[in-house]
């Protein structure tokens, strides 16, 4: 262990880890180290953060930019990360974003994220949000190689008899020996998901739609193309399992026939929207059954007035 900053200061220069195990600050800036950063990144093949920079108003892919230089070669016996984070760099940033680059990093460049374990809420002693466990690895068996699985253990957990601060939820061993059984399985069931990297990535098309004078006619420039109306201007975020003519005709000129895409603002993203994969629908309740628990809260508000003589 060493005293210091790891994002200005890295101890250990000249060592690589097989493992390591981290819990960085959640949603912390990184103000006031922003130049030392940034200019790391700008220099020789861009250092321990060359793959981008997230907001300054939250480091935690910093970190794990600094682990994954971390780690151990391959040659040597490969490296394995784990590091507890919130839900924001899962999701956080658009196509063409320092945090959208990293994750496209990770997944697709690198193939490096083997596993992410959505944990129960209330885990922590200070803060009730959300936390994922990223389990990334440089040496994937050949099975996990461009896959990536995803494991919801939100609801698993044993409620504490004391809470200490926000703290009310923790593992029993059992728990924890029944996660470890299911990433180890790398088999999909309700609780897990399993998806190849670009699942993940998208791409963001540019849409346009014509400009029109005030009789309605389009206005075009000098090669008699169409002018683009900015006011019309929109996006679309086709995943990359998509073809994008195709998404485009079936998706979009059915409902604007006069639109067309500018391809050359592409810009290729990537997010893990988690919950979405594990979302189940509850029914609403039949209205027949709304109407009867009106109804009898009419009767009992009523004979209650009637007790009181109103």
């Amino acid at each position: 262990m060493a005293f210091g900053n790891t994002l200005t200061d890295p101890a250990f220069e000249d060592e690589r880890f097989g493992y390591q195990i981290s819990n960085p600050p959640y949603g912390v800036d990184w103000k006031k180290i922003k130049d030392t950063v940034v200019a790391e990144a700008k220099g020789r093949d861009g250092g321990r953060f060359g793959a981008g920079l997230p907001r300054v108003s939250d480091g935690q892919l910093l970190f794990i930019e600094h682990m994954v230089s971390k780690m151990r070669p391959v040659g040597v016996g490969g490296g394995r990360i784990a590091v507890f984070m919130n839900g924001s760099p899962l999701f956080t940033g658009a196509a063409g974003s320092g945090e959208s680059n990293i994750r496209r990093w990770l997944l697709e460049e690198r193939d490096l994220a083997e596993a992410i374990v959505a944990m129960p809420n209330d885990f922590f002693y200070n803060t009730g949000i959300a936390t994922y466990i990223w389990v990334l690895n440089n040496n994937k068996p050949v099975e996990r190689r461009g896959k990536v699985q995803l494991i919801n253990a939100n609801g698993v957990f044993t409620k504490m008899r004391k809470s200490l601060g926000s703290k009310r939820n923790e593992l029993s061993d059992e728990q924890i020996r029944a996660i470890v059984k299911e990433y180890e399985a790398f088999e999909e069931s309700k609780t897990s998901k399993i998806f190849d990297v670009r699942d993940f990535g998208y791409t963001t098309v540019t849409v346009e739609r014509p400009l029109r004078d005030e009789n309605g006619e389009i206005v075009t420039d000098r090669k008699g193309r169409p002018k683009p109306d900015t006011s019309l201007r929109d996006t679309e975020n086709i995943p990359l399992t998509r073809n994008i003519d195709e998404y485009f005709e079936h998706e979009v000129k059915p409902y604007a026939p006069d639109a067309w895409m500018d391809r050359k603002k592409d810009k290729v993203g990537y997010e893990i929207p988690f919950t979405r994969y594990f979302y189940e629908y509850t029914p609403l309740r039949p209205s027949t059954d709304i109407l009867d628990d009106i109804r009898s809260l009419e009767a009992s508000i009523a004979d209650s007035l009637a007790k009181v003589g109103l």
